[in-house]
Order: structure tokens, then sequence, then C-alpha cells
């Protein structure tokens, strides 16, 4: 109900004038192994390998050696003490594997100087524990589990220091570590630092200082299945400490969050559970709720023998996130999130409320027509409440200000408050707090369809299965919560059961249904000449008879279920994990013995060492792929066939040579349904290697120098599953002083200085610059983007889909190379491939144009080359195709509904509408204040100052947590980023879907004038 919040803007707008070394054990049945000084080890659950990581500054090089080569059985264990690393940990597409410390008060591995985001980052994983260490200082999220089925967190702990990057911090270090851990609730914050009103001087604590600048998750599965979170910690997150969103079956229990926005989060969450945790000096304890536009929406959660308690501190989220929508104060919230039982649980002390049942239209109208905004069947019994709704909050006007008025819910305590008064209730909140919004049976929206057209499927209940996977329909399907003559279905669909054995202390109002922000309108509208006086108490009583729902109702009997409908809701079954099931997919490490049998033999000219693709050959030149083996851009050997790219990745102007070496016998397949397979490329037989080589060009000095080459090597395992296999090779002195060179294995990666001066052989512009941070990847971070949920294991490609080769090659280095002198120079890639015998399934006729672009296949265009997209250059058309080729090649890998990125929603495919699932008016679902600046949207229709997507690529973003691609890039590509904020200033507009979801007021900077004094309530 969007006049609801304009309503709530002028009120306030009224109120504002008032007032390692690493030991490898044998892969042996036996497990136990001496390593590390004498330590033993004795891992009762293996019998693979264990890599023991000591602390010390070769902590992280031995961490990442080990982490890349986990393999089912295998464990990472960190032995006792503070580690300061300096990348995250990273374990992909593997399975059954265990990573532990010695104890979650003895082992501290700290991530303050990391170049990671995540301290921990599993993903693509079945089977995983994680147990007894501490994580503090990640970046960005503390643990991370995304795509993981079985994964277990025991005994762990994610922290911030106290008062993170703030004048006033209290770093953790290696002296104070085990003293830093132990931060107590006793007396939280109450009110923001940065508030405009002298009558707030409550902002400070003795125990812990908030921070929004500290990670955004402490512990984080997401988009997972079978997750238990139990016996943790989290500390300083400043969205969620304890986390589970878009996941199926979940436990989070005898775990303790404190000092977090949101202590408990379930996010979208089907089958979860809280049980035996304690939330405390929180700013919300605990929060059950579906947010719009994700891939899947929630249902069934239990929450049962928690503690609530003293969630007090003040909301230090970043302006204008969903969790700064969050007043302190809460014991426990529901939003849009069906069949919750609340029972057995403690509320007490908390300033708001105890428990807050809510939806949407309290936020104004949800542009998402596939989610359901109301919370129903919500049980809630045999829960004690003390003290609850005593200490409501004052608007937060500083983050009123920050967004120019646009996020007034910190305003809401204020009006549960008010109403609650003219209720005859007093001025303050209660145990259990309704909005009162309710839905009536929309009779002429019919079921919603999926992208195919049909009605989509439905649950028991005949609910719509839906996700943003299906598109958003133009209304609100609600029919199965009503009979066929209109009558809501009850109790299965009326929205709370509030059972009389609820144990309510007199100390509070035991309910408040304060019927949202319904009536405001007409108090605005009563006294026009002095809207000062608006919201004086006195003058609000005498004006309230007669305005229909302005004041506050406390009859809690409406919701006694068995007494008004003659039954309760039944109780939602336990559930129990899934069994986990090794795949057997997972051949044992090759013996050095098999290496060197297939890598140390002697080499033909111009012959790859086919056989060798089978291992990691410790030298690039064992694999034979180029003529010269000092220089990867001479001419490839055997089939091997240099290729570029439309539109490429960029990795800090560096120039790439890429190459796909295709066995002799055997051909890649072309890929017909590109639309319906985004992810996929052409599908490349096993015994595939492609590589692809990064090089910096010094023209005027006519040098290049060739810094990498990473392999990516398609590989069939004994069950007969195929994966790609990512292998980093570092060029570097031979050592042998000749001059020679050589490219040396490196899978734990590095980093080095590069500059680049040389003219763009697409643009014909001249790029210059350097950077002493150009980043070797790790085995794992090549994972992070080359795994997508719909290609094969590992590190597939991702380049060379049809798309995107769909053009004359052209060698990208300005230099004379080898490569440039093969038979596909100036010939469409596809065809030459089909007219050669290296691929199959082609279509019948190649339908060329004068680009030598064929007409009848996809074709993105050149990002930085206007008129390649084949429509006028420069027009709205062409520059629309141009930044939508960019963003696929630089984001879309992630960001899809298979990719890294999936949980957030936000996908930029090149067959996907440009809609809310692109971004256009899409607020980011987890980004901290780093990630989004104070901008508010990902995509701001004509307004990119007001646009998240280009604030991340650009020189703004600063901070690790902030810069996109989080990988590849050191510097900012100017070009990419000029491209999109004039797509998005110069023809994204208001005719695009979803457009119109961008409120009013949105932008960043300004603020809300405060005339005058500030509020004296009640």
């Amino acid at each position: 109900m969007a006049h609801s919040k304009h309503a709530l803007q002028a009120v306030l707008i009224s109120l504002s004038t008032l007032v390692l070394s690493a030991c490898l054990s044998s892969g042996s049945d036996d497990p136990t192994s001496t390593a590390g000084g004498g330590s033993v080890i004795n891992p009762a659950e293996s019998n693979g390998r264990v890599f023991l990581i000591q602390p010390g500054p070769n902590a992280t090089e031995e961490m990442v050696k080990a982490m890349v080569q986990l393999k089912p059985k295998d464990i990472l264990r960190f032995d006792c003490g503070f580690f300061d690393l300096k990348t995250g940990i990273q374990i992909t597409t593997t399975e059954d594997v265990i990573i532990e410390g010695c104890g979650m008060d003895e082992t501290f591995l700290s991530f303050r100087d990391s170049t990671s985001q995540e301290g921990f980052l599993a993903s693509n994983v079945r089977g995983i524990t994680v147990r007894n260490l501490t994580i503090g200082d990640s970046p960005g999220d503390a643990f991370k589990m995304k795509g993981v089925n079985h994964g277990t967190l025991k005994k762990v702990r994610a922290i911030w220091s106290s008062g993170r990057k703030l004048p006033e911090e209290r770093p953790i270090t290696a002296g104070n570590f085990r003293d830093e851990i132990k931060v107590a609730c006793t007396d939280p914050a109450r009110h923001n630092p940065a508030n405009p009103n002298p009558l707030e001087t409550d902002n400070t604590s003795p125990d812990y200082t908030v921070s929004t600048a500290s990670g955004r998750y402490g512990i984080y599965p997401v988009e997972s299945r079978n997750i238990l979170v139990e016996e943790t910690e989290s500390i300083g997150a400043s969205d969620a400490g304890i986390y589970v969103g878009q996941t199926n079956i979940a436990k989070i229990r005898k775990s303790r969050a404190a000092f977090n926005v949101f202590g408990f989060e379930i996010e979208n969450v089907q089958d979860g559970e809280y049980s035996e945790n304690l939330a405390e000096c929180n700013s919300g304890g605990f929060l059950v709720y579906d947010l719009d536009n994700l891939t899947q929406y929630g249902s069934r959660s239990r929450v049962y023998n928690n503690i609530s308690r003293n969630n007090n501190t003040y909301n230090f989220a970043v302006p204008g996130s969903i969790v700064a929508n969050v007043p302190r104060g809460s014991g426990l919230i529901t939003l849009a999130y069906d069949k919750i039982d609340i029972y057995d649980n403690v509320f007490e002390n908390n300033g708001t409320a105890g428990i807050i049942l809510t939806s949407y239209d309290l936020l104004g109208e949800n542009g998402d027509r596939r989610m359901d905004v109301y919370s129903e069947a919500v049980n809630i019994f045999d829960n004690t409440f003390i003290n609850n709704g005593n200490d409501l909050p004052q608007p937060d006007f500083a983050s009123i200000i920050a967004t120019q008025g646009a996020q007034i819910s910190s305003a809401f305590p204020l009006v549960v408050g008010l109403k609650n008064a003219l209720g005859g209730g007093g001025y303050r909140g209660a145990h259990i707090v309704w909005d009162g919004y309710t839905d009536t049976l929309n009779s002429s929206c019919d079921l919603p369809k999926d992208r195919n057209g049909n009605p989509v499927e439905v649950d028991a209940d005949g609910k719509p299965i839906q996700g943003n996977q299906n598109p958003n329909p133009s209304c609100r399907y609600n029919k199965y919560k009503f009979e066929t003559n209109g009558q809501r279905k009850v109790p299965a669909w009326w929205f709370s059961c509030i059972n009389p054995n609820n144990n309510f202390g007199s100390d509070s109002l035991a309910f408040s249904n304060f019927h949202g922000t319904r009536g405001l309108d007409a108090v605005i509208n009563l006294n026009t000449s002095d809207p000062t006086a608006n919201l004086s108490l006195e003058y609000i009583q005498s004006i309230a008879t007669g305005i229909p729902l302005l004041p506050s109702e406390f009859d809690v009997s409406k919701h006694d279920c068995m007494a008004r409908f003659g039954a309760d809701l039944p109780r939602l079954p336990d559930f129990e994990f899934e069994p986990f099931v090794p795949s057997g997919q997972f051949a044992p490490e090759p013996t050095a013995e098999a290496v060197k049998a297939l890598c140390e033999v002697p080499l033909k000219a111009g012959v790859v060492n086919e056989a060798a693709a089978q291992v990691n050959c410790p030298d690039l030149a064992q694999y034979n792929l180029f003529a010269n083996d000092q220089n990867p851009a001479s001419r490839p050997n055997g089939q091997g066939m240099p290729y570029v790219l439309n539109s490429k990745l960029f990795s800090d102007y560096s120039i790439k040579h890429r190459v796909m070496f295709i066995p002799e016998g055997k051909q890649a397949r072309f890929l017909e349904d590109e639309e319906s397979r985004v992810n996929s490329t052409i599908e490349f037989p096993v015994g595939t290697i492609i590589a692809k080589t990064f090089s910096f060009v010094d023209q005027p000095a006519a040098r290049e120098t060739p810094y990498e080459t990473r392999l990516l090597i398609k590989r069939q395992r004994t069950d007969g599953q195929n994966y790609w296999e990512a292998l980093e090779y570092i060029w570097q002195d031979a050592g042998n002083g000749n001059g020679k060179r050589k490219a040396v294995l490196t899978q734990f990666g590095g980093s080095a200085a590069a500059s680049w001066d040389y003219v763009d052989v697409d643009s014909g512009k001249r790029q210059t610059g350097s950077t002493a941070a150009y980043m070797f990847p790790n085995a794992s971070q090549c994972a992070i983007c080359h795994s997508n949920n719909d290609v094969d294991p590992g590190s597939a490609p991702i380049g060379p889909k049809p798309r995107n080769l769909n053009r004359a090659y052209l060698n990208e280095s300005p230099m004379f190379t080898g490569q440039a002198q093969h038979p596909v120079n100036g010939k469409n890639q596809l065809k030459f491939m089909c007219e050669t015998g290296l691929m199959n399934g082609c279509p019948s006729s190649f339908n060329l144009d004068q680009r030598q672009v064929a007409t009848n296949v996809n074709h993105i265009p050149k990002f930085n080359n206007p008129g390649d997209s084949g429509m006028p250059a420069n027009s709205k058309g062409d520059i629309e195709a141009r930044a939508r080729a960019y963003l696929e090649v630089n984001c879309a890998h992630c960001h899809n509904v298979n990719g890294q990125a999936s949980n957030t929603g936000f996908y930029v495919d090149v067959f996907r509408a440009v809609d809310s699932t692109y971004g256009i008016c899409k607020k980011p679902t987890a980004s901290g204040s780093e990630g989004r600046g104070t901008r508010t949207y990902d995509i701001h229709p004509a307004m990119s100052s007001d646009s998240i997507v280009p604030y991340r690529m650009g020189p703004e973003a600063v901070e690790l947590a902030a810069k996109m691609p989080p990988l590849a890039r050191s510097v900012v590509h100017t070009e990419g980023v000029a491209l999109i904020n004039q797509w998005i200033d110069q023809v994204i507009d208001s005719s695009y879907e979803n457009a119109d979801a961008c409120q009013e007021g949105n932008t960043s900077g300004g603020g809300l004038p405060l005339i005058g004094g500030l509020p004296l309530l009640p």
C-alpha cells in the first residue's frame, strides 16, 4: 500500500519540525601420522590424507596448496594459534571433506588483510564439515556455503573487531584474540551515534562497538540442502549473524548471536528449524521471512526452545538495505512467510516487541507478484514473554537523511506507540505486535504461468511453487487461501493462532493490532494549517474518534483459533536430514611416479603430448602445446586452433592468447540451444586442452611479456563422469642463466606488478597504465567463476560459446605472433571449425555478412566497437546490445540462475529480458555498505548515479567487498564503466519492465530537512 508510506513520510516531515607449514599423511587405511613437531592426528572419520597448517609466514601458501588438493575423506587442519591469512579458504567441487581447528577458542584465522571477500567459502560441494575454529575480520562474509548438499558448521565462531574501521577500533591480534573473542551482552548501544538527536545519548556499549564496515554475514549457507549449524557464534555482522537462505532442510541449534543487526535469519527456506539458540544484544533477535525476486520462496519453519533477550542495539545496517528496515528491540519478526511454529521460547527485554507479525504492505507496494506478501499460519504457543515493548526507539534520522526520506521504517515503532496510546494502551509496543494487513480474494487473478506459458506447479495446498525463474505475473494470485464462496480457509490461512497457554508478563501489553499506517492520511489532512501539531498526542487524541483503524486494538481473542474456528493449526512435523551417499566420482590423486611417466617423455616436433592430459604436469612445456616452448603466442601444435571472443573478460588490460587443442581423431560439437543452456559452450571431447595466456604489451618498445598460462583440461573419472581441471602456470626465469623462461604449475596463485602501452585492435584506442597487484588465481578461485550447476563439474569453460565465437579471427595482440599466421586468421571461427572437421553438428550453412559474422547464428557484439551489433553505431539498440555483451562476459558466469551469485536474484545472461531480475529497480539482497555505496538499486533507469552496478565496477568501489568482478582485476576498466553508465542514462527509461518500482526520492545524498527541535515523546 504505497499511499501508507507516503502518509508516513508526511508524518515524519511534520515530526521533524518537532524535534603453514603443511604436513601430509599417507593415503593408507591408517590415518595416523606425525606432523608439526610431534603432534599426533587421529581423525576418526577419515582414512584419507591430513594436511596440518601451522601459524607462521608460510601459512597462506601452505593452506592454498592443501585446499586445492582436497579429495573425499581428506582433512584440512589448522593448528592452535593465530593465523594471519592473505586469502580465503575456498573449497570447490569436491565432497566428504573436513576443515577444522583445535578449538573455536584456540584456532583464530584472521582475514583482515585477505584478498578474498569470504573467510571460508564452500561452493558446489557434497558433504563438508567445518568445526573447532574462529574466523575474524573477513572483508565480506565469514563462513559461506553456496550450493552445498550436506554441510555442517559446528563449534565455529565469526567475529569482527569491535569498532571495525572506526577510530575506536580494537583490532583482534595474536596477542589479544583469546580475550577479544569473549563478548558479553550487558548494555547494548541503543542509539545511532550519527543520529542528529541530542536526546539520544545511549550510543556506546561497554561490551562491543558495532560497525557498518563489518562483514555482512557471519554464518551464511545459501542455496544449499541438508545444512546443520550447531554450537556456533557470530559477533558483529552488519546484516545477519547466523543465516540460512534459499535452502531446503536446515537446522540451526545451540548457537549464540550477539551484536549483529539480525541475530538469526531464515530467508526463503523450506523446512527450517531454530532450537536452543540465544539471541542477545542484536538489533533484532530472529527473523523468518521471504525476500522478493529470489530463486524460491519458503515455508515450514519451527522456532522453539530459544531465548531472545535484550536485542536493543541500534540498527547499524547500511541505509537502504532490506535489513535496515528492522526496528531495534525486535525479539522475532515474521514477514511474508507461511507456516511457522513458535513455541517454548523466552522473549525478554526487547524494546519494541517480543514478536512482530508483519507483511510487505507495511513497506509499500511490493513489485514481485510471484510472492505472497503476508505471513499466515503462524502458530504461537507455550512461550514466555517478559518486559517487551517498553523501550520504543525514536526514528533513526541518520538513515532517513541518508536515503532522503525514502527509508522511513525506523519510524514504525513511533507509529505503533502512538496508535497504542490512542487505543488506551499507553505509548509502548507489546509482547506481540501485528500490522493487521490482510488480503481478500482476488477472484479475477488466475494461476500464473511459467516461461513456457504453462501454469506453474502448485503444492499440496494449491499454492503456486514460484521463484524468479518464472515471469512476474500481472496480478497476485491468492485463490488457494479461500473457499469457493470467498471466505478465507481458517485456521489454515488465518494469519496467526496465538494460544492462551502463552505466558504474557503483565509488565507489557500482551497484543496489539496497530493496523499499520492506516488512518495516518486522515491525521495529516485534518490539520494542514499547522503541520507541526500533527503528532501532538493531545491533538491526535482529540481528533482520533471516528478515524477508522487509527487507534490500535488489543483483542488477542481473535487469534485464539480453537475458540474462534474450532481448531488449532496442526503442529509442523519434525524432519530429518536426507542420508549422505558418496558419489564415487573421485579417483585418488595420481602418484608422483605416474605423473613423471606421462610428463617426462621425449617430445615430437609439432605433436601435442596428449597422454599427459590425464595428469597435472609441473612444467607447461611438457604438454608440448606450442611450436616455441618459450612463446605461448607461437603457432600451436597438433590440432590447436587459436580463437578470440567478440567481447572479453577484462583482466587489467592484459592481452590474451586463446587456443583450443582438440585431440586427434575427435571433434567438438556445436551447441544449438544456446537460449536454454546459457552457460554452455560448444561441447568439447574428453582430452581437450584449452590454453589462455595473459600477456602485457609495451608496443613502443616492441615487447610482449607472457605472465601466466591457464589450462582447462577435460578429463573423465573412472565412473564415466566428465569434469574440467583448471591449472595455473606462471611464467618465470628458468634459472639456467641463459635468459630462458618457463611456465611452472603454481596452484596457490600469487601476484605481480605489470604495465601496458598498446593500441587496442578492436577499438583503435591506446591503452596505457600499470598495476602493482596483477593477480594470479589459485585453483579454487578458478572454480568460483568456472563452476555452474548446469555444466560439467569442475572449472568448465566460459568463453567459447557460439554467440561469442561468431566472428572472424584477429589476434588480440598488436605485435606479430605465430598464432596470427594460423589458417583461421581472418575467417569466421565457427565456419572454419566445421569445414576443417574440428566440430560436428554444425548448421547446414553459414550466412556470413561483410564482417564475417554468421547471420543465422547467435552473435554478441564487441562491446568497444560501436555498430558491431549490426545496428547504427551508438543508436539505443546498439548501446544496449554492447552493454549487455559486456555484462554477460564479465558478470554472467556468476550472475545467472546456476552460478555462484544465483542467490542474489540479479542475472545478466544475454537472452534474459531487461527486467527486475536484470536489476531494473531491484534492491540488492545481501550488500554491505561497501557493496552499494550510497546507491539504492542495481539499475535505476536514467540514473547511473543511483545504480549499484556501475558503482561496483568503478573507481569509488575501493574496498574488496565492493569491487566487481571480485577477481581478475586490480584497476578500473574505464571503457566498460563508461558504456554501462551510457546505457543506464541514455537508454533505460520508464518503458522498461519494473521501472515503476523505483520509488521517488530514492537518490543518493540529500536529506530530510529538520526544521527546529526533535520530538519529546511519552
